[in-house]
């Protein structure tokens, strides 16, 4: 114990100024309906890349609205008292009906972080949700400032709703974790790690075989223990992938009209003709992704995730828009 203490030293003085990391109880102490958000000014950017996967391209100009937006990813403790206040029952909570046999205990994905000679691999794991996130054994006890995972896209947008808000859509989050760069690889710059410096919880070494953990972490971090970027945003890249509203469409599918303020309708609906929920975009990375296998904790990168699939490396956060009143100019 005593040396993971020594590892995590060093990051979390990096963000002791935030007030967030490991001294962060999980619960914002501002209250009203913006309490732990940021404001963005909104405006136009280019969106997307034309030089890492094919997905993010091309390049184009995106145009997003001001908008409010959290701090940091949605944590256990936020999702608990969504849950105590609400009731509700994630989707990996639900008894599950697959190919006509009833189960009592539904499946969720969970990564099973490699031990000894053994390579880490992901499994679909009968009982593993938000309070089991690696399954029925494990708990979030003493983990109320890490981001919540295990929730398929419903019970994220229930969170978001009950609150008000919404799920980010692709652009919006996109425009936000560049933090006022343009251009630029990496939420903070052009180099991953400038001066040797971890920037995000990323995975380091030969994955999927040894993770060393260089950065602190070797799965999900306390919400804050790295840097912000411009915009005051933590967790922007690296910790857990986050949900977005938008509809995961390939380049190609996507055509030339690129300009995602709102889901894509005819995937939406050719999705719900073939009685399936359309994958949804998710961004930022994860704890999992490392430079030779994913290198998707840059803003333009993007992935498809199943819906209605609740994995132990996506989280969330919401958004709301900025209402234009006196008192919010």
């Amino acid at each position: 114990m005593a040396a993971a203490a020594e590892l995590r030293a060093p990051v979390a003085s990096r963000a002791a100024s935030s007030g967030l990391c490991e001294r962060y109880s999980g619960l914002p102490t501002e209250s009203g309906p913006q309490g732990g958000m940021v404001r963005v000014a909104g405006g136009r950017f280019s969106m997307g890349s034309d030089h890492h996967y094919a997905d993010e391209a091309p390049a184009q100009e995106a145009v997003v609205e001001p908008f409010w937006i959290d701090r940091h990813d949605v944590t256990n403790a936020q999702f608990a008292r969504f849950v105590a206040a609400t009731g509700h029952v994630t989707v990996a909570e639900r008894a599950a009906t697959a190919m006509g046999v009833h189960q009592s205990v539904a499946t969720s994905a969970v990564f099973v972080m490699p031990q000894g000679r053994q390579a880490g691999t992901w499994r679909l794991v009968p009982g593993a949700d938000w309070r089991h996130p690696q399954g029925p054994a494990s708990s979030i006890e003493g983990l109320d400032n890490h981001p919540v995972v295990q929730v398929a896209y419903d019970d994220a947008l229930a969170y978001a709703r009950w609150l008000g808000r919404e799920l980010p859509t692709e652009a919006q989050w996109e425009f936000a974790a560049r933090g006022g760069l343009q251009a630029q690889p990496y939420v903070w710059g052009d180099r991953f790690a400038p001066e040797g410096r971890a920037m995000a919880n990323t995975w380091q070494g030969a994955f999927p075989l040894v993770n060393s953990a260089d950065d602190g972490f070797a799965g999900t971090s306390p919400v804050g223990c790295f840097p912000a970027n411009g915009y005051g945003l933590f967790d922007m890249a690296g910790n857990v992938w986050q949900w977005t509203a938008t509809v995961y469409a390939s380049a190609r599918e996507r055509g030339t009209g690129f300009n995602p303020g709102r889901p894509a309708d005819t995937l939406a609906q050719r999705a719900a003709a073939a009685g399936t929920a359309p994958a949804r975009v998710i961004k930022g990375g994860s704890h999992l992704c490392a430079p030779s296998v994913c290198m998707r904790y840059r803003p333009s990168a993007r992935q498809p995730a199943e819906a209605g699939l609740g994995t132990s490396h996506i989280g969330f956060r919401t958004v709301a828009p900025v209402l234009t009143t006196t008192a919010s100019r």
